[in-house]
């Protein structure tokens, strides 16, 4: 099974140069159009649909976070296991 680390590198591999050329905002932009297709999937109850549109919207939020240079993993770690930990 893979990281959210390891996922984040693969993208960064496969799509950082791209991303560079066309920007946060575009890259951003991508981000906000997958989530409407996400939308959309689900309104139609069509479940095929849904995962490879959940896919997208992972793939371009690493994406964007590679671009802004936001290790997601440890954003999560952060955000949500320390969070637990206070009780809050």
């Amino acid at each position: 099974m893979l990281t959210i680390k390891e996922v984040q590198k693969i993208m960064k591999s496969m799509f950082y140069e791209r991303d560079y050329s066309r920007g946060v905002y575009a890259t951003f932009t991508w981000l906000v159009e997958e989530v409407g297709e996400l939308a959309d999937a689900i309104l139609n109850n069509n479940r095929k649909s849904i995962q490879e549109e959940i896919a997208d919207v992972v793939a371009w939020t690493l994406s964007l976070a590679n671009l802004l240079d936001i290790d997601v993993e440890e954003a999560i770690k952060e955000k949500y296991y320390q969070t637990r930990a206070c009780g809050t």
